[in-house]
């Protein structure tokens, strides 16, 4: 069946069990810089904090991509590591370098970690959630999201992306209950981000977990899983009804029990993933999201087109929402987008 007359969008409805006629398609980093208009935007702040921190700037840039391209969902214009800066650590971003934090080393860092300050130091998010939700039209999902705890830990402890995670995975090897601590200040922050997101008007949520990969086996049950599991049963009860997605890059076989286990509702795969071996494991257990590799989106022609055909003709007889299986690319041409949210848009799935 599809949603007309129901009031629920497409994505939300997708994400709860009610299968659309063409499966729902956003894409990760929909908005950002292989858009020129979004370039001009960012020339008016340079300073992406302070861009992040400023809603008429991030509205104008969650909007920009909706423009273009048919898609069922925005999402809200932010970084995963406005939540470390909220927490009152050092955070900021350099050219050509990406982000750079100061890295956290001692217990007393973690104690100093301001949880209770986050609600308020993210009102800036939360009203560019406020007005994004009343610029969309009515069937278009808003998705609110957050870093999940390993992928901040990252971060914070190495004080940049570009890593393996290799201080991090030695801190909760050498200080497993110390790094347990962090973990859940870091999961009540993530909680608090969430919460008021979707109490600004998103109506579906995403967690990223873009160093899950860098886990062996039990450490990623441990600071993946066990977490995720936690902040779910925490959203679940303060938010019920808002479908909740995953995305354990990297995960590869861990992707079975991420699923099994943590309550989300849908789960969001990487390129990596056979959309074949999600369809026989994953999807009877919960939505899949995803995959296609986001240098074949950048890179176009007929294998791009084939692509997104083999991963609908995969995917789509079950609950499926169509995506990357990373963020957009800066050096993506924007008709590539345009040419596969119009395949995937003109993709007739039997609804039987």
């Amino acid at each position: 069946m599809d949603t007309q007359g129901t009031g629920i969008k497409p994505l939300v409805a997708e994400l709860t069990g009610i299968r659309q006629p063409h499966p729902p398609v956003w894409f990760m980093r929909q908005a950002g810089r292989y858009l020129p208009e979004y370039q001009r935007l960012r020339r008016e702040q340079p300073d992406f904090l302070r861009f992040c921190a400023t809603p008429a700037l991030t509205i104008e840039a969650a909007l920009q991509p909706l423009r273009r391209f048919p898609l069922d969902a925005a999402i809200v214009f932010s970084d995963i590591l406005v939540i470390p800066h909220a927490l009152g650590r050092s955070v900021r971003f350099v050219e050509g370098e990406g982000p750079v934090l100061e890295p956290l080393t001692r217990a007393a860092e973690i104690e100093a970690l301001a949880v209770d300050a986050v609600a308020d130091r993210l009102q800036p998010v939360f009203a560019s959630v406020r007005g994004l939700r009343a610029a969309l039209a009515d069937d278009v999902s808003l998705i609110g999201f957050a870093g999940s705890p390993w992928t901040l830990a990252v971060y914070m402890i190495e004080g940049r992306g570009g890593t393996q995670g290799e201080r991090a995975r030695a801190f909760s090897y050498a200080q497993p209950a110390l790094f347990a601590r962090l973990m859940e200040r870091l999961s009540a922050a993530i909680v608090a981000s969430l919460v008021g997101q979707v109490q600004a008007g998103a109506d579906v949520l995403q967690l990223f977990d873009s160093w899950a990969g860098t886990l062996a086996a039990e450490p990623f049950r441990r600071w993946v899983i066990e977490p995720t599991a936690a902040i779910v049963r925490a959203l679940k009860a303060a938010v019920p009804g808002v479908p909740l997605i995953g995305f354990p890059r990297g995960a590869g076989l861990g992707y079975q029990a991420y699923a099994a286990e943590t309550g989300l509702d849908a789960v969001s795969l990487d390129a990596s993933v056979p959309p074949a071996w999600a369809a026989a494991v994953l999807q009877p257990r919960m939505a899949v999201q995803g995959n296609l590799d986001n240098v074949l989106l950048a890179t176009g022609g007929a294998a791009l087109a084939a692509q997104v055909d083999r991963i609908c003709a995969a995917l789509a007889d079950g609950r499926f929402v169509f995506n990357l299986g990373h963020g957009v690319l800066p050096e993506t041409p924007p008709e590539h987008v345009a040419a596969v949210a119009a395949q995937v848009r003109g993709w007739q799935r039997s609804l039987r």
